[in-house]
């Protein structure tokens, strides 16, 4: 973290010089304040100084105007995104609510002030004081208070238990000044909860204190279908429940010239059309009905867009490079189910998955399989652990799995004819050790009518049998893969079919996008794919996604339901770390014990964002390295969007 030469500091090094007696008295009685930042990098120094005009990565003399529409798949029932009550609207935090820090998406796990001025914090990070600026406003113009941003870390842990883990070692705020508040941590030592409380998004105390249209007080915890007001350069311009939403551009936004805005949120609307099913939508883009397209479909990127609008360059086809850590992209085990508690079983589900196949086959030979849950970064756990990792790893050497210490953790590969059949047979070996054992079982056939059964009961039907898993008690391995969507469910077929064929009872199941989230917010599934996002640098998150409290917590994204002491200890290694290189060896033991623990089968990954857009946009020479920022730097570029126009006609 970059530190300032201060006057304060310079004057102790001249008392200690000329006055040596008093020295110690002075620097006893007179400790020099924390140091102001104006912004905060657990990585490095952050790029801009305090006196930074705009980023380089804004045209700041971006066009203001225009609607861009958008397609969203699915539903929603909420304008609130803080609880887990409903399905809320698309960008509904992004676009409405400012927090106290912005993140800079050119720059990884670097924050720049928004809504305050500046933080400071002691040097054993035991809290943290945000001086808030006296202009910042809510949409109804009130001004932004202590008072509501102490509201708002009370609030936000009541209502969602994501936000009850990730600001778990908050114990309050307090007003220490007129535009002052200060966070107390209960540890000393989390570098990166300044960071964190800078994330904490501010609700306005008087609109979620006071009453709604319907006489009752407003409950953040509940879902709601009332506009609300916020703080941030967007508000909700109309909407019909579950079909569609336009946000509208706050034109005299308090924040619009500060050096962390200028040049963003150019779009003077944002409309979100939502589809029941991603083929309409992606139909929907190409005819026109909408402005942009991002493709999450390596089949579709390969093969739905060789078409004049492309060629003529009416329609502009890119991969966008992304620089973030590779997120961990899995089918996720629920734990909490008996038959996939034990490791061997889930390593033998990882061994059927042929991933050489399903890209070649389902992908066009796109994708990279995930190796890491820190994949593309100097987080990721390679060859053996040695060195800091090493005695870290020491501390739970006897309750993480042997191999841990003696083989670098390695997904299946099938390259060779015979490499599928030997993972297969490896498979089974688990399998059997784990106390599964294969028998034969007659197929259901639908197809079997009156007579087809007369002829079975007297023993002269050939019907097919199957090789079916049982244990010791007569149970059967059962997984259903649970899926919101066709493309989803067309890469989960093929896998069931190779889990069946090691006597698993594997099914997939698709259910729409409302059902599906209530499931997996109640943990009601056996398998799900799930992505794990992960920072450059990992921290409090890390509870959320693997601690044991988060476990049983509705809603929470230990949607595997980890329980295991060592990771618990693994993590506050990660939380704690005195130092950038404390902190990598640490990911790296945590990253090595979950990949052991076999907690998921990986999938793959994708280093670029496709992105399709109609050539209406302008945007600035130089994007953020960790994506596009559609939403945040572009804007419409009315000569282009004419010539689209005469070019349609």
């Amino acid at each position: 973290m970059a530190s300032t030469f201060r006057p304060s500091t310079l004057f102790a090094i001249m008392a200690l010089a000329v006055f040596p007696p008093l020295a110690p008295t002075l620097a006893q009685d007179h400790p020099a304040p924390p140091e102001r930042h104006h912004a905060l990098s657990l990585v490095g120094a952050p790029k801009f100084p305090a006196d930074f005009k705009h980023f380089d990565w804004v045209n700041p003399d971006a066009a203001k105007g225009g609607t861009l529409r958008m397609g969203a798949i699915g539903g929603f029932d909420s304008l609130n995104p803080f609880t887990p009550m409903g399905e809320p609207a698309a960008r509904l935090s992004t676009f409405m609510y400012d927090t106290l820090m912005a993140d800079s998406p050119d720059e990884p796990s670097t924050e720049y002030c928004l809504v305050c001025e500046w933080v400071s914090f002691p040097a054993d990070f035991t809290s943290a004081t945000f001086r808030l600026r006296p202009e910042a406003r809510f949409q109804d113009g009130a001004p932004i208070t202590p008072e509501d941003v102490i509201f708002s870390l009370d609030a936000l842990k009541k209502a969602h238990p994501r936000f009850t883990k990730y600001y778990e070692n908050v114990v309050k705020a307090e007003k220490t000044g007129d535009h002052e508040v200060t966070f107390t941590f209960d540890k000393a030592g989390n570098r990166e909860l300044p960071q964190i409380v800078g994330q904490l998004f501010v609700l306005p105390k008087h609109y979620w204190e006071g009453k709604g249209a319907n006489g009752e007080t407003r409950d953040l915890t509940k879902s709601t279908l009332e506009a609300p007001v916020g703080s941030g350069p967007y508000k909700i311009k109309s909407f019909e429940t579950n079909r569609s939403l336009t946000y509208e551009r706050v034109k005299d936004y308090w924040a619009k010239d500060l050096p962390v805005s200028v040049g963003q949120w150019n779009f003077d609307n944002i409309h979100f059309q939502y589809y029941r099913d991603v083929f309409p939508a992606r139909e929907a883009f190409k005819s026109g009905q909408l402005d942009a397209w991002g493709e999450a479909s390596a089949s579709a990127w390969a093969t739905q867009f060789n078409i004049p609008a492309v060629s003529e360059a009416r329609m502009l086809k890119e991969a966008i490079p992304v620089e973030r850590v590779v997120p961990m992209q899995a089918w996720a085990f629920n734990t909490r189910r008996a038959q996939v508690q034990d490791p061997r079983v889930r390593r033998a589900f990882n061994l059927a998955f042929n991933f050489e196949r399903a890209n070649k086959a389902l992908f066009y030979g796109q994708y990279k399989r995930v190796e890491s849950y820190f994949g593309g970064s100097e987080l990721e756990a390679k060859g053996l652990p040695e060195g800091r990792e090493l005695e870290i790893l020491n501390t739970v050497k006897d309750q993480v799995p042997p191999e841990v210490f003696t083989t670098e953790w390695k997904n299946p590969v099938n390259n060779e004819p015979g490499d599928s059949r030997n993972h297969m047979q490896e498979a089974m070996r688990l399998l059997k050790e784990a106390g599964w054992t294969l028998n034969a079982e007659e197929a259901a056939d639908p197809n079997c009518g009156v007579f087809c059964r007369t002829l079975r009961a007297v023993g002269l039907s050939s019907a097919r049998t199957d090789q079916v898993l049982r244990n010791a008690k007569g149970g059967t391995l059962d997984a259903e893969i649970l899926v919101d969507n066709e493309p989803s469910e067309r890469i989960a077929l093929p896998y069931a079919e190779d889990l069946k064929s090691l006597g698993i009872r594997a099914k997939v199941r698709r259910v729409d996008s409302a059902q599906y989230q209530r499931r997996v917010q109640n943990f009601d599934f056996d398998i799900i794919t799930d992505i794990f996002q992960q920072s450059h640098s990992p921290g409090n998150e890390q509870r959320e996604f693997w601690g044991s409290a988060a476990a049983d917590m509705s809603g929470s994204q230990n949607t595997i339901g980890v329980k295991n002491p060592a990771i618990d200890k693994l993590i506050d290694a990660v939380v704690f770390a005195k130092s950038r290189e404390d902190l990598v060896a640490a990911t790296h033991a945590l990253d090595r014990v979950l990949l052991w623990n076999n907690y998921v089968v990986p999938q793959w990954h994708y280093p670029f964002e496709r992105l399709l857009t109609w050539n209406v946009f302008g945007r600035p020479a130089q994007l953020p390295k960790q994506g596009s920022s559609l939403f945040q730097v572009w804007w419409v570029d009315e000569a282009k969007k004419q010539a689209l126009a005469s070019a349609r006609s």
